[in-house]
């Protein structure tokens, strides 16, 4: 085998010719129809453009408002920390993580809220704590240290 004997076994169309005559069957406007903007060389739309029509999302009313300075917290009850600590543990975000209790922390880190009840004494490290999960767990002999 030489070099000039090797060719392509896959077979590939070859590229339309368009714009070289009337006999080509591509000729007089190349295939792209009457006259329009899609007739035209470099035309490009931006997304959603839809004919002149009020697109979609200019359509649908605005709702609401995106507070750019608003902190959000991961979140945990004070009911699941008694389901899943015993007495005299740390609580930490960290090891409600490992422990599967929350995902990953938002920007604000974690805060405790007293949903439930509690009646261990557990040592909880948070970011915050709502004033009602504070009580809770000072009242069941724990302690809340804030970060």
């Amino acid at each position: 085998m030489k070099l000039h004997d090797l060719h392509n076994t896959v077979k590939r169309p070859s590229r339309k010719r368009v714009g070289r005559g009337d006999a080509s069957g591509q000729g007089r406007t190349a295939g792209k129809g009457e006259k329009g903007a899609k007739a035209r060389s470099g035309v490009s739309w931006r997304p959603h453009f839809e004919g002149g029509q009020m697109p979609l999302f200019r359509r649908l009313p605005k709702r609401g408002f995106n507070n750019p300075n608003h902190t959000a917290f991961t979140v945990v009850n004070v009911g699941d920390l008694e389901i899943c600590f015993n007495a005299g543990e740390e609580v930490s975000a960290e090891i409600l993580q490992m422990r599967g209790l929350i995902g990953a922390l938002e920007n604000g880190g974690l805060k405790v809220l007293g949903d439930g009840e509690i009646k261990k004494a557990l040592k909880v490290k948070a970011a915050k704590f709502s004033a009602s999960a504070r009580q809770k767990i000072e009242a069941a002999g724990g302690t809340c240290e804030q970060l």
